[in-house]
């Protein structure tokens, strides 16, 4: 006689989808976007595209904003099994990114700058040719360019959010996929917009081997890959650290990596350098928030306890950021790669506030990462409009005497190029101020002494290209100054008006900073 047993009951996962809405607008975006390049005719893809990627992103703020005011616990919310957290510090980071990702948009779809936008229309196109005008009018503008962008978007919301490193790392995956093609769709210099793209790729496929290996040894040692479970398992366990300690140092390459921070910064100059300039922008700005905020998170939430075990290494990490950022940036010549180098020197500065393990050190590196975004998508943008026959004109020489050709973009850029270089009444002043004072408060004046010094010799390659720009005659046939259209203009003016707005009145942004932790559980 057989004996029926009944089946256990599935544990269903609850699932908080008011929670996680802003997330889900935009892959939903993403994946209508696919659809519209499968089905759309050619002349129709341009402006849907537009159109169905700022109404994902506007939408997504909307609900966000809508969310935080109103439904948003204190203490915050998992969902998804605890896959992802919902709590204070990823709805800043998610609306920062949105802000940021509406801006580095506007620019991608900009087609006054560069005639047919900047993107390659053919993507068979022989490396190293330039189309012409007539081409273009003809092809017209890649616009895969918009679901590679959104999907980027998506994986970085998730990333800053997720709350086990399987997540984490899918979400990587998903916010670097996309970024590798869109690096090598630049319709000038074909041949150094592919070779970044191959560069970033080979180079994050290493970076996220780490990740997945320093996971794997995680899971070893706690049995889980939730971030609450490694904190448990490392603050009361009788197991090898050898495990722990492996895992930790191997998962930190690949999200110092993402990061930029030096001496895992080898991607940022050539990439940055070769990817379009809207790309470099999107890059630039948020991809940096969705490294920092990944960084911020697994620190506080699994590793807090061992702090003092891994503290003195990140203290090196840092100083040597900072040290490769500012003095390499002084032996550039290329305007991008100097903002590039620049990039590695202010990850130095925000792994400062990272390191500082207290509400303070979390509020202000949050603070900074925005203020940091706006101004770098401004000067970016500023970037594209500095034009010769050969498209760009990033070479400093170019730039000489542009004060004369254009006071009002030289005036524009001397205002961000000051920020980065932390000048009062600036955001780049605030986010510095905050940032070393919680660094202060937590008992690391010898490290903010070394970032101070390094602050001063950074600023001094800024200083350049305004004494440049300002006190050199322009020549004869140098770079035009392109009229931007409405977009590129927007786009500038947003980077421009946050980085004023955050250098003379910074209390909102600072209050919503620090309204509250990670979720611990």
């Amino acid at each position: 006689m057989l004996l029926l047993t009944q089946a256990p009951p599935v544990q269903v996962p609850s699932i908080d989808y008011f929670a996680v809405t802003p997330i889900l607008i935009i892959l939903g975006a993403a994946c209508v976007s696919v659809l519209f390049e499968a089905f759309l005719p050619k002349h129709m893809r341009w402006p849907s595209q537009v159109f169905l990627s700022l109404v994902g992103i506007g939408a997504a703020g909307v609900f966000l904003a809508w969310y935080a005011s109103t439904s948003a616990p204190k203490g915050g919310v998992t969902t998804f099994s605890g896959a992802i957290a919902v709590d204070r510090p990823s709805l800043f980071l998610w609306g920062t990114l949105l802000a940021l990702a509406l801006g580095a948009l506007l620019l991608i779809a900009d087609r006054s700058v560069e005639p047919g936008g900047a993107f390659v229309a053919q993507a068979g196109i022989r490396p190293g040719t330039v189309q012409d005008r007539a081409q273009v009018g003809t092809t017209g503008m890649q616009t895969e360019v918009f679901p590679l962008t959104l999907f980027a978007l998506g994986g970085m919301m998730a990333f800053v959010a997720a709350n086990d490193l399987l997540t984490m790392f899918i979400a990587l995956e998903v916010l670097s996929l996309p970024l590798y093609l869109m690096c090598g769709l630049a319709r000038r210099r074909r041949l150094l917009s592919q070779e970044s793209a191959v560069k970033y790729f080979l180079l994050g496929a290493f970076s996220s081997a780490f990740f997945l290996y320093g996971l794997a040894l995680l899971y070893g040692y706690a049995n889980s890959v939730k971030l609450s479970d490694i904190a448990n398992a490392a603050a009361g366990s009788d197991r090898s650290d050898t495990l722990l300690f492996a895992g930790l140092g191997l998962l930190a390459v690949g999200l110092l990596f993402k990061g930029s921070v030096g001496p895992f910064h080898t991607w940022t100059p050539d990439v940055y350098q070769g990817a379009p300039t809207p790309v470099t922008a999107f890059m630039g700005a948020c991809t940096k928030v969705a490294a920092f905020g990944g960084i911020l998170r697994v620190f506080q939430v699994a590793f807090e306890s061992t702090s003092w075990e891994w503290r003195g290494v990140l203290w090196g990490v840092a100083i040597i950021s900072m040290l490769i950022g500012a003095v390499l940036g002084l032996t550039q010549t290329d305007v991008k790669r100097m903002i590039a180098y620049s990039s590695i020197a202010h990850a130095g500065f925000l792994l400062v506030g990272a390191i500082a393990m207290t509400e303070e050190g979390l509020s202000s590196t949050l603070f900074y990462l925005l203020a940091y975004g706006f101004t770098t998508l401004a000067a970016f943008g500023v970037v594209s409009l500095v034009r010769d026959s050969n498209g760009e004109a990033t070479h400093l020489s170019a730039w000489a005497g542009l004060a004369k050709r254009s006071p009002v973009l030289a005036g524009v850029f001397t205002f961000l190029l000051l920020a980065l270089a932390g000048i009062p009444l600036t955001s780049g002043f605030v986010g510095k101020f905050v940032v070393f004072s919680a660094a202060l408060s937590d008992g690391m004046a010898p490290l903010v002494v070394v970032a101070l010094v390094f602050s001063a010799v950074a600023a001094f390659f800024y200083l350049r290209v305004i004494v440049l720009m300002y006190f050199s005659e322009p020549a004869p046939d140098g770079p035009t100054v392109t009229v931007p259209g409405a977009f590129t203009t927007t786009a500038i003016t947003l980077g421009v008006i946050v980085t004023l707005v955050l250098g003379l009145l910074p209390a909102f942004a600072l209050d919503w900073a620090g309204s509250g932790g990670f979720a611990l559980k």
